[in-house]
């Protein structure tokens, strides 16, 4: 049988991914959620707020201690030296240094315990809503820049959280206190002191907002330079093999250059708030300085009084300047939180059901109705797709790069939600299937026949966590792959390398095989691999595939002929439409796309 679809224009759709983040939101807005989404943070911060009152209290004491020393002690005059009462004092201000550093130590200790729950809480749900991504957002958005999320911006929110958060809870409480004690001493020196720090507010707030943009570019930056490294890692050899070093190395360049001129930029913003605060507490201290010793009788001020409003001045000036610093910590945290926050918090295309239905086990019936599917930016992938596969049917999908059917078959493996149509299996909707059952009953093995670094059997055992050696046994029997095992060095215990890189394309195929007979999926999706590999392992490869259908629904996007040839059925894909359907012996000698394509086949062969 053979279905001709209508031949209608494809669409063009364009749009913007929802894990990019909306850089226009406020600090106070990212922190807010922040801190809504960091219990570990939250939890306590009373307490840790009254550990760095302690602390700003033991350093406000001094300038009081050296104002005693001076006037109760009779530093002033060394004709009234008491020096009991000096020694005292000293003893005193020693005392409470150490309580001081202790209480620091403290304070410290407790906000790096709840940064690195904090941190560790960011990372473990960044990893999963990664990996919770539909295939459109890992096709549109570049490794490096998931990468960056969860490595760099959580680094950079982790530098924030283990000082910069310690310096905003002390360092207010600080100033505030600074300022009280000098008004205590003399009000009118109080207001002196304001009046010349009052231009600090716009000027740091005009340069807050500029760093703010700055770090936003740099954290980009930082992404699209990790994202360039990754390519440049992992596509070495087919650099090398195109002689494309001088290329890559170029764009290497670029990325870094860029990463460069935005922390260049950014570190500008902080050397200006260090001049702002310097400059007006060098004002504050010179007017204090004149005008306390030209009225000193008419403001009632005492010697001590005024040396510990100048000290008090000289002391202002260091946590204005360290929250400056502190400001730059905190405008990349802002921004490392907001990408992170964004990813966390965005909707995936493909919600699991709150309570999920169970398929039955053995082979699945597939039924597709009216499937249409596109990606955000670019044509639409499928069109008004419709077939039924009985169950324990053997299915080759074949067509030309770009047909769309290494889409259609990660659609049904829910790798996507299609925008029309529906999917059933067994009569239910793949959507209402639970993750549990749909992971038990779909499984696909992709093209590359990714391995993860360790041997053989721990790969094998990706397929059904917790199986045993008899397991693993049994599969790799089932398949008849005994005598390939037994010609590894060092049998299944042999290390596969870094994304399989020791074995063959054909051997990696090998392994996703076995680790799909373990699994025993009721619907078995194969992406061939497209590079040939060698006749031994071609014929292992056919005949693994031929034992692993028995007892299930196999799909196979076939780039071998043997594959389309031994399939009960096979589905012809063009530009998005399935445009031929049935055996192999009908659609070969019928003028169309699939007799083209095995022409190719057998002329590539020869």
């Amino acid at each position: 049988m053979t279905a001709l679809a209508p031949d209608l224009p494809l669409e063009e759709e364009a749009a913007r991914s929802p894990y990019e983040p909306d850089e226009s939101e406020g600090a106070i807005s990212v922190v807010r959620r922040g801190m809504a989404a960091s219990p570990a943070l939250r939890r306590g911060l009373w307490i840790t707020a009254s550990m760095g009152l302690s602390v700003a209290l033991g350093r406000l004491v001094i300038p009081v201690l050296i104002q005693r020393a001076i006037d109760v002690g009779g530093l002033a005059d060394p004709e009234l030296i008491d020096v009991g009462a000096v020694t005292g004092q000293v003893i005193l201000a020693i005392t409470i240094v150490l309580a001081s550093g202790v209480a620091s130590w403290l304070t410290q200790r407790r906000l790096v315990h709840r940064a690195e729950e904090t941190l560790f809480h960011l990372r473990t749900s960044a990893f999963a809503k990664v990996h919770e991504l539909s295939v459109a957002d890992h096709n549109e958005t570049r490794k490096g820049i998931l990468l960056a999320r969860v490595t760099a911006d959580v680094e950079a929110l982790a530098l924030f959280v283990n000082w910069g958060f310690f310096a905003w809870v002390t360092e207010p409480i600080l100033i505030m206190g600074f300022f009280g004690l000098l008004a205590f001493y003399s009000w009118p020196l109080t207001l002196i002191v304001i009046v010349s720090f009052i231009p600090a507010l716009p000027l740091i707030r005009t340069v807050q907002r500029r760093q703010l943009a700055a770090n936003d570019d740099h954290r980009t930056a930082v992404g699209t330079m990790l994202s360039t490294f990754s390519e440049a890692v992992t596509g070495a050899a087919v650099i090398r093999a195109y002689g494309a070093q001088q290329r890559m190395s170029n764009q290497l360049s670029d990325s870094i250059d860029l990463r460069y001129s935005t922390k260049i930029r950014t570190n500008r913003y902080v050397a200006m708030t260090f001049v702002i605060t310097d400059l007006l507490a060098v004002m504050a201290f010179a007017l204090v300085l004149v005008l306390g010793i030209r009225y000193r009788d008419a403001l009632s001020l005492e010697v001590g009084e005024l040396a510990a409003s100048l000290f008090v001045i000289t002391l202002l000036s260091s946590p204005i300047a360290r929250l400056g610093e502190t400001l730059d910590q905190t405008q990349g945290a802002v921004s490392a939180w907001r990408k992170i926050l964004h990813l966390i918090d965005s909707e995936t295309d493909v919600p699991e059901p709150t309570t999920g239905s169970t398929a039955d086990p053995g082979p699945v019936r597939v039924d597709v109705e009216g499937l249409e599917f596109s990606y955000r930016v670019g044509p639409v992938v499928l069109r008004d797709v419709t077939v039924h596969i009985p169950a324990g049917s053997n299915v080759a999908i074949v067509g030309e790069t770009g047909s769309g059917k290494t889409t259609f078959a990660k659609l049904l493996c829910r790798l996507a939600d299609p925008q029309a149509g529906s999917i059933r299996l067994n009569g239910i909707e793949l959507r209402e299937l639970s993750p549990e059952s749909r992971h038990d009953t779909v499984r696909m093995v992709p093209q590359d026949g990714f391995l993860f670094d360790t041997s053989i059997k721990e790969n094998l055992r990706f397929g059904r966590p917790g199986a045993t050696d008899a397991d693993i046994a049994a599969a790799i029997r089932l398949l008849k792959l005994d005598w390939w095992v037994a010609k590894l060095p060092q049998g299944l215990a042999t290390e596969v390398g870094e994304r399989g890189g020791n074995l063959s394309v054909g051997e990696r195929q090998l392994v996703a095989l076995i680790r799909a007979a373990l699994a025993d999926p009721g619907l078995l999706i194969l992406d061939e691999a497209t590079s040939a590999v060698d006749p031994e392992t071609d014929a292992a490869l056919t005949a693994a595939i031929r034992r692993l259908s028995e007892g299930r629904t196999l799909v196979s996007i076939a780039h071998r002929l043997a594959t389309a040839e031994s399939a009960d059925t096979v589905m012809v894909f063009d530009a998005g439409r399935l445009v031929q359907m049935g055996p192999h012996a009908v659609l070969v000698a019928e003028p169309g796309i699939y007799q083209g394509l095995h022409k190719a086949w057998i002329g590539a062969t020869r």
